[in-house]
């Protein structure tokens, strides 16, 4: 009886755990949301690109950065010459594990001409290899052009990443086919995990190879290492909910609790642990990743973690001759390292009151059920990290894309809401493109605007107030300045209070009070329409984008530039009426404008936020175009003075006034 009730006992804390983790790391439906999203994020993008990381995975977790896959297709990776395909359009490159360890190959071109080795390649005895180190140094420059915050970036193991580390990108190349080093794992004995279906699609995704070589490699410099990213995507989607949990908690273990000691920092990383999770779920039966039972899985997942530190032992998922624990510790940081893992693993899931995001599970308050009013709000608020990192992630080649794989692999109800709300912002990039000024008759001057206007009454859609904004643009380009006022008021009455701006909820990951009662209130609603109603994006525009005024085409010369909606309402405003000669209303608008900007600038924001930094330049031009010389120059040298990395055009509009 003293058995059966313990537990009893430990099931039911486990259920209460497991729900607190649901309403703090993300339930089924949000993970599923994160995913779903990233995915089609993905699809969007003229190259071929994959999420990878936290994010990718479904996870949103303090510190979690964005990683990002881009497969090059000027080349192809085969395992021989006999593969290579006659129609193979890619330069050929032929692997040579010969002389590398597990897990790394290197990469030998198989006809070359001077134009092409000259760049990326080098000669040894074999012939020409294709250089990890120099492929990398050609792309962190194509990669500072081509994202201006990547301009003071830094090559990162195999990924270059932003200043603030936050953005992980990585050029990899391609084999189509599963390569011979990894066929043991096809076939090896296992439970139930990963089901045969899982198996046939990893093996038919391929592996992908990332620029960087085995440290302390006499060949490190052309050496790649084998990756099985998408492979390892499929496994982490076929998890359990509580198998995905325990994962989470074994990230939140690392990175907020064991990496609190400065001299185990970067010892262990979150690939060690998903691999830990991928052998433990290999040799456990589905069936018992419950959650009633997950405090017991977690801790045997720690308990597996102890194990291999002490004994230097994790084999690669994949290749298993690869031990990824080989000369990892020395001495000193195995013995710390065995010694806090031990500590944390006799407190039990207690550990984490030392934690930033599962401190205060102990106090939680668990209701037995929870109302859909309060489920509500709290996906709509787990849910707009994701959003606010892909909202503008569509490029103007994105639409057909997009459409294809809606009608041909999406059929569920979630899908179609996520694609509700990208198509609409991938329409708005569209008619941001600049006109070819070859053909610029009054017959394409007239089926260009139509056009554009088609496609700006479908991007109206994307949320609550930029997309009439961007129409207000539009109409003022035209010279239509009455039409564009009408429609500015009417995103003004729209901007109110309930309103969820993305470009601060980077920074403030809470709804208020105000925003909670507003989502509350449309409880019955479908994702798409809540976060179409109640959100608020920047308005990004396209480099040379034939929809901004004239007076910022400075502004998207050389990159994509994104301005804050309710500052450029009151410039545009100020704008039309500076052309229909109001000046009493000119002021009026200038005053707004300047009230917004001061509001902004005292709302605790990074100063540096380009769209922040837009704001003061926005009140520098209209000082400008009203004469205030002086005003407008004080107002490009504070945008200049906080421009760090030169992101705007604050630099150059103040030495013309010089």
């Amino acid at each position: 009886m003293l058995k059966m009730a313990r537990m009893s006992i430990e099931k039911s804390e486990s259920l209460k755990f497991y729900k607190y983790l649901c309403q703090n790391i993300g339930s089924e439906e949000v993970v599923r949301i994160r995913r779903l999203a990233f995915t089609i994020k993905d699809i969007a993008q003229c190259t071929k690109t994959i999420t990878s990381g936290s994010m990718g995975e479904g996870l949103n977790l303090n510190g979690s950065d964005f990683d990002i896959m881009v497969i090059d297709r000027n080349f192809k990776v085969f395992q021989s010459e006999t593969e290579v395909q006659s129609q193979c359009f890619a330069t050929p490159l032929i692997m040579n594990t010969e002389e590398t360890q597990p897990c790394f190959t290197q990469l030998l071109l198989l006809s070359h001409n001077i134009m092409t080795v000259h760049d990326v390649f080098e000669k040894n005895h074999r012939g020409y290899m294709l250089s990890s180190e120099l492929f990398k140094l050609v792309y962190k420059k194509f990669a500072e052009v081509l994202i201006p915050g990547l301009t003071t970036g830094n090559i990162h193991a195999p990924c270059i990443s932003d200043q603030d580390g936050f953005l992980d990108l990585a050029w990899c190349l391609k084999c189509d086919k599963w390569i011979f080093q990894a066929k043991p794992w096809i076939n090896r004995p296992r439970t139930t995990w990963p089901s045969p279906e899982i198996i046939s699609k990893i093996v038919s995704s391929g592996v992908l190879f990332v620029p960087i070589g085995c440290k302390g490699s006499i060949n490190e410099h052309l050496e790649w290492r084998i990756s099985f990213s998408v492979a390892e995507k499929f496994l982490i989607f076929s998890f359990t909910h509580t198998q995905f949990l325990c994962y989470a908690m074994l990230k939140i273990l690392l990175k907020e609790i064991v990496e609190k000691h400065e001299d185990l920092k970067g010892l262990l990383c979150s690939y060690f642990l998903k691999t830990l999770m991928f052998w433990i779920s290999e040799e456990t039966e589905t069936y018992l990743w419950r959650p009633d039972k997950i405090i017991q899985c977690f801790m045997a997942c720690l308990q597996r973690l102890l194990y291999c530190v002490k004994y230097s032992i994790l084999s690669h998922y994949f290749i298993s001759d690869n031990n990824l624990f080989y000369s990892r510790f020395n001495t000193n940081n195995e013995e710390q390292l065995t010694t806090i893992l031990t500590n944390l693993y006799e407190q039990g899931v207690d550990c984490f009151v030392s934690s930033i995001t599962l401190h205060d599970f102990q106090c939680q308050f668990y209701e037995s059920t929870e109302s859909l009013i309060n489920s509500n709000s709290r996906l709509l608020q787990q849910i707009m990290p994701t959003f606010c990192a892909i909202f503008n992630q569509c490029r103007t080649d994105s639409v057909l894309r997009l459409i294809y794989e809606f009608l041909h692999h999406f059929r569920t109800a979630l899908s179609r809401d996520l694609f509700a709300l990208q198509l609409p912002k991938a329409f708005m990039f569209v008619t941001g493109k600049t006109w070819n000024k070859r053909n610029s008759g009054n017959k394409h001057h007239y089926l260009k605007y139509k056009q554009d206007l088609s496609h700006l009454v479908i991007g109206l859609h994307s949320d609550a107030v930029s997309g009439w904004l961007k129409l207000a643009s539009f109409f003022y380009v035209h010279k239509k300045f009455l039409a564009s006022l009408t429609v500015i008021t009417y995103a003004l009455k729209k901007y109110t209070d309930e309103k969820i701006y993305i470009g601060f909820f980077v920074y403030y990951s809470t709804l208020n009070r105000i925003q909670t009662h507003a989502v509350n209130l449309m409880k019955k609603e479908k994702l798409h329409k809540i976060v179409k109603s109640l959100t608020v994006h920047f308005l990004t525009f396209i480099m040379d984008s034939s929809i901004i005024p004239q007076e910022l085409q400075l502004d998207i010369t050389r990159t994509h530039n994104s301005f804050h909606p309710l500052p450029f309402a009151h410039f545009l405003k100020f704008l039309c009426f500076y052309h229909l000669h109001d000046l009493s209303s000119c002021r009026q608008s200038l005053q707004l404008l300047e009230q917004v900007q001061r509001i902004l600038s005292h709302s605790g924001t990074k100063v540096f936020i380009p769209e922040t930094l837009n704001t003061v330049i926005l009140c520098g031009i209209a000082r400008q175009l009203m004469g205030d010389t002086f005003i407008a120059r004080q107002a490009f040298k504070e945008a200049a003075d906080h421009d760090e990395y030169n992101f705007t055009s604050a630099a150059s509009r103040l030495s013309n006034l010089i």
